[in-house]
């Protein structure tokens, strides 16, 4: 049976497309579609007399992952499956890139990139995964959506404050936890200070929240007044502002609860929501991005899958301390951050084990690092063991770990002649070497090639 790679290179409103066979040889050559009816059509016509010359062929496509450029064709490839001998997948444009590298290309083009996909597929054919539907699609396109939202409130918010503070600063002493509803409600209906001041206390006291007391105490404030922007202009951008917010703050809320009642994943999300620090939007991004937990054999996987597993570095003379990776869903980590500042606060084990780095000197960021590796860890084995969170369980988990006998294991020394005196070596590398001598006569050393690596540089 004769094997055919095709290789897609979607661009916005086109896509180069190349077909290989197992020798990269060139069975169709590069050849440029409009991502339009018609050049959907001619793709398939390009694929079915393929398969009119070679019946017992099987294709393997792929298009690379390019922020939804690439989802039209791989549908209308995708739909072909049932009639024709064809394998379908999106893959990773890192992988390529770095495939492409060790092939010492130094040009880059639509058709370099397109041929570069088919011999990625048949370089790394066990990287690929083949005929995988994403019923989570849509609903990752909105929850996009949702963080543009809160995004954009934040850049509001701050502006909001940096306009308050010079048109009526004494509104801000109520700021201080976050901008309250009642808060935009006054500043959309009084923008200025010179406004409130004017205001009739029966009047501001209907806006919910705003007791008569507090009606009197705004007023008051607002003639001690000592902001600078009291004119037109300043009262259009308070109340624009305000009125944004509130706005942005409605259609997070709307957007927030859309996903959550579409998120098929409710089991796993109450199990999330056990742990003191997990909110139920936070439980539907995780999700989202982790979908099926079966798919990681270890927790290991599914913090590599996030970066916030720890690496270390040595090459040469340097030495590298722990670090995070930070080479996985950027997005898992940003939900993984929240969850961790509010577990520190609110979830008992995570406090004393996040204190307890910060007593063995970690920085107050490495901590948080570390604790973000730590709730990724347990989502893994609440998930993969359908329990909900029980801090009992780590106790136990940790103490087995102090309980397990260490096993002595002598390494072998890599060297295969003893250290030459004479070698053309770094100052750097003579004294590590002299630091080792002194070890094996069991002096004391300080530094050096035998240091463990939590005691160099750490980095999160």
């Amino acid at each position: 049976m004769e094997q055919y790679y095709l290789g897609g290179d979607a661009s916005k409103g086109y896509c180069d497309f190349v077909i290989l066979d197992q020798r990269k040889r060139i069975v169709e050559s590069n050849f440029q579609l409009d991502d339009t009816y018609e050049g959907h059509l001619t793709l398939i016509s390009t694929i079915k007399k393929l398969f009119t010359k070679d019946p017992t062929a099987i294709l393997y496509a792929a298009l690379e992952s390019t922020g939804g450029y690439e989802s039209n064709w791989f549908n209308t490839s995708f739909k072909e499956r049932n009639e024709l001998n064809i394998k379908v997948a999106r893959i990773n444009p890192f992988g390529v890139k770095r495939n492409l590298e060790a092939s010492l290309e130094r040009n880059k083009t639509d058709k370099i990139s397109a041929r570069a996909i088919a011999e990625y597929l048949i370089d790394h054919p066990k990287k690929v995964i083949y005929n995988k539907e994403d019923p989570m699609a849509s609903l990752r396109k909105l929850w996009s959506f949702l963080s543009m939202l809160t995004k954009q409130k934040v850049q509001l918010l701050n502006q909001l404050e940096s306009a308050l503070y010079n048109s009526n600063p004494h509104l801000l002493i109520f700021c201080k936890g976050g901008f309250r509803e009642w808060v935009l409600k006054v500043v959309m209906k009084y923008p200025t200070a010179a406004k409130l001041a004017g205001a009739d206390p029966v009047t501001l006291a209907e806006i919910p929240f705003v007791t008569h007391e507090r009606a009197i105490e705004l007023i008051e404030n607002a003639k001690k007044n000592i902001g600078s922007d009291q004119d037109e202009v300043a009262e259009f951008r308070v109340k624009s502002l305000a009125q944004e917010i509130f706005h942005l703050k409605e259609l997070i809320k709307e957007q927030g609860e859309i996903i959550v009642s579409l998120c098929p994943y409710k089991e796993e999300i109450r199990l999330l929501q056990s742990f003191p620090g997990i909110g139920e939007l936070s439980a539907v991004g995780l999700m989202m991005i982790i979908g099926d937990i079966s798919r990681f054999r270890a927790a290991k996987n599914l913090c590599a899958f996030f970066g916030v597993h720890p690496v270390y570095r040595e090459s040469g003379d340097g030495s590298f301390g722990y670090y995070m990776s930070k080479k996985g869903s950027k997005e898992a980590r940003s939900i993984l951050f929240n969850v961790a500042m509010s577990a520190i606060v609110h979830n008992d084990m995570i406090t004393q084990l996040y204190e307890g780095y910060q007593k063995k000197g970690k920085r107050k960021m490495s901590a948080i690092g570390i604790m973000m590796h730590k709730i990724t860890r347990i989502i893994y084995g609440m998930l993969k063991n359908k329990r909900a969170f029980d801090s009992k369980v780590d106790e136990v988990n940790r103490k087995k770990i102090v309980d397990k006998k260490v096993k002595i294991v002598i390494k072998k020394d890599r060297r295969y002649q003893g250290p030459d005196e004479t070698a053309p070596i770094s100052r750097r590398q003579k004294k590590k070497r002299k630091e080792q001598e002194e070890s094996q006569n069991g002096k004391t050393i300080k530094c050096g090639i035998i240091t463990p690596a939590h005691k160099c540089t750490e980095r999160i």
